[in-house]
């Protein structure tokens, strides 16, 4: 093994143990229902600070497209209507715009 490959683990390693030692933990803690909401909810944030800011930089000239495409997917989702569902229309919806958009600024 070479310098890079003891690199390599030694980052694996780093970052394995701390992920570890929580899940193999969690069982014991009982937490307040307060909190577990709040546990509960960290994913969606994460989520949506991942998606937000590629909301806006979709389309560098076309900026409010990504915009419609949150806003529809966003109101079909407050709908309740099935994910498959959300991405087609979501993409057609899109298709549209774009086709509209397209047209008028030839």
């Amino acid at each position: 093994m070479n310098y890079i490959d003891f690199v390599i683990l030694g980052c694996a390693v780093v970052t394995f143990i701390p992920r570890l030692i929580p899940a193999l933990c969690i069982d014991r803690l009982d937490f307040s229902p307060k909190f577990e909401k709040f546990l509960n909810l960290i994913p969606y944030t994460a989520l949506a600070a991942l998606i937000c800011p590629g909301v806006l930089t979709v389309d560098n000239q076309l900026w409010y497209i990504g915009l419609i495409g949150a806003v529809v997917a966003a109101g079909l989702s407050w709908k309740r209507v099935p994910l498959g569902a959300i991405v087609i229309l979501t993409v057609v919806i899109l298709i549209v715009v774009y086709s509209i958009v397209g047209f008028f600024t030839v």
